[in-house]
C-alpha cells in the first residue's frame, strides 16, 4: 500500500473537506392540506394518504405496526 511521504498540512486537508456538508432536505407545503411534508414521498394527513397533493388512500393504516412491549417471546424458557 502506498503511504504518505509528507504530512498533509491543516490548510489542504480543511480545503478538502471544505464539500463535506450536509445539506437540508427539501420540505414543501402541501396545497390542499397545509401540511409539510418531504418532497416525493407520501404522506399521512388525519388518517388518509397523501401523495402529490392528491388522496391517495382514505382511512389509511401502515402495514407494519409497532411491536406491542408485553409480546416478547424471548422470556419463554
Amino acid at each position: 500500500m502506498a503511504h504518505p511521504k509528507r504530512r498533509t498540512s491543516t490548510a489542504t486537508r480543511d480545503k478538502r473537506r471544505s464539500h463535506h456538508k450536509l445539506t437540508p432536505k427539501a420540505v414543501t407545503i402541501c396545497p390542499n392540506t397545509g401540511e409539510l411534508h418531504l418532497r416525493h414521498k407520501a404522506y399521512v394527513v388525519d388518517g388518509d394518504l397523501y401523495h402529490n397533493g392528491q388522496l391517495a388512500i382514505k382511512n389509511y393504516t401502515s402495514v407494519a405496526a409497532p411491536a406491542v412491549a408485553g409480546d416478547t417471546d424471548s422470556d419463554e424458557e
